[in-house]
């Protein structure tokens, strides 16, 4: 298990890049705890995996330093960093037999013959695949043969962390749930570093202590589920998590008020003067629906999804939408909405600005 350390970390795969432009993965500063669970998220060519890679030691970075418990490991190669990475598509010896994969990176290492029964059976029977240990990997699905990855991947116990670039692709739905579940139940029992990278919100939130999201090769914010949930630190943090994700909504701020298209909102704190782009950002379930005061909206369709209900709306000529419980009645004249205060966030150039108690 390992702190990471990701000093003025950046990375272009231009061999003279001119500009900020230029690089996939814009500078870094960060420190990651020692044995926490962390969740690179964002959508595709966000840096993730360039991020990833070079903590494995796979890419070496165009500036900057990565440190494992404070040790420069940037020209290190991946063995000597002591890390297991798990890839997207499985890597299998189809030749041997599961069990004779999974023990693999345990011989090499000199583990006893005990130790070794023992931990692949171990694994063997978190994967579900202990009563196919003896069959060899030619010939099995691929998601039986991601799980072998997986299983490889999480044989060791000595390693300084484990990387995950999304593992759980061509796993069927259900037995991503259940590997989620191991991985988690695993990171506990053990306390291993690990690193998730993935462009699925449901698997970063379920999965990580933190989850780092990025976007267009930086990382906007660093935090809890609950923390991106209820601060996004940047509108894209806010788009990308929660569905339907947060509305945004550009308006003119003024001490403690909003005004939207000459409507005013009441907001929970209060902000100086702004100059920029400015917006403010709810999330749908801090939006209610009412036949009183508030924004004048269109109501264009309500989707039942079971345990609640999306209402889609036109706000000023923009899509806004509501989340309303599964058993609320909606009628036609409810075309008024109104915004929980204390859940209003205000933007300036996508970025969360922090006002004061008002």
């Amino acid at each position: 298990m390992a702190k990471i350390t990701l000093d003025n970390l950046a990375h272009s795969y231009l061999k003279k890049p001119a500009s900020e432009d230029d690089y996939a993965l814009k500078e870094l500063n960060h420190v990651w705890s020692d044995g926490d669970a962390y969740a690179l998220l964002g959508s595709s060519g966000c840096g993730k995996s360039t991020l990833l890679n070079i903590i494995s030691g796979l890419l070496h970075p165009s500036q900057g330093r990565i440190l494992f418990d404070d040790v420069d490991v940037t020209g290190a190669s991946t063995a000597e960093r002591n890390i297991a990475q798990v890839f997207q598509f499985p890597v299998v010896y189809d030749t041997m037999t599961v069990r004779e994969n999974l023990a693999f990176p345990l011989r090499n290492r000199g583990a006893s013959a005990q130790y070794i029964a023992e931990r692949v059976q171990q694994i063997g029977r978190m994967i579900g695949m202990e009563h196919e240990l003896d069959r060899r990997a030619r010939g099995l699905t691929a998601d039986a043969k991601q799980k072998i990855s997986l299983g490889r991947g999480m044989v060791r116990e000595d390693v300084n962390a484990l990387l995950f670039d999304e593992p759980l692709t061509v796993i069927d739905p259900h037995m991503k749930w259940e590997l989620r579940t191991q991985l988690k139940s695993l990171h506990h029992e053990f306390g291993h570093t690990m690193i998730y990278v993935t462009h699925d919100q449901t698997e970063a939130l379920t999965f990580a202590d933190k989850v780092v999201v990025m976007y267009d090769g930086r990382v906007v914010q660093i935090g809890t589920p609950q923390e991106l949930f209820e601060k996004p630190a940047h509108t894209f943090v806010g788009y990308f998590i929660g569905s339907p994700g947060m509305n945004v909504i550009s308006a003119d701020v003024d001490g403690t008020r909003a005004n939207v298209h000459g409507a005013t909102v009441d907001l929970g704190r209060a902000y100086g003067p702004m100059q920029g782009k400015v917006e403010i950002g709810v999330r749908p379930e801090f939006v209610s629906l009412t036949d009183g005061d508030g924004l004048p909206v269109k109501l264009r369709r309500v989707e039942d999804v079971g345990r609640h209900k999306i209402v889609r709306a036109d706000l000023f000529g923009n899509e806004i939408n509501i989340v309303a419980s599964e058993g609320a009645v909606i009628t036609p004249d409810m075309t008024r909405i109104r915004f929980d205060p204390q859940k209003i966030n205000v933007y300036v150039n996508d970025w969360l600005q922090e006002g004061e108690a008002a």
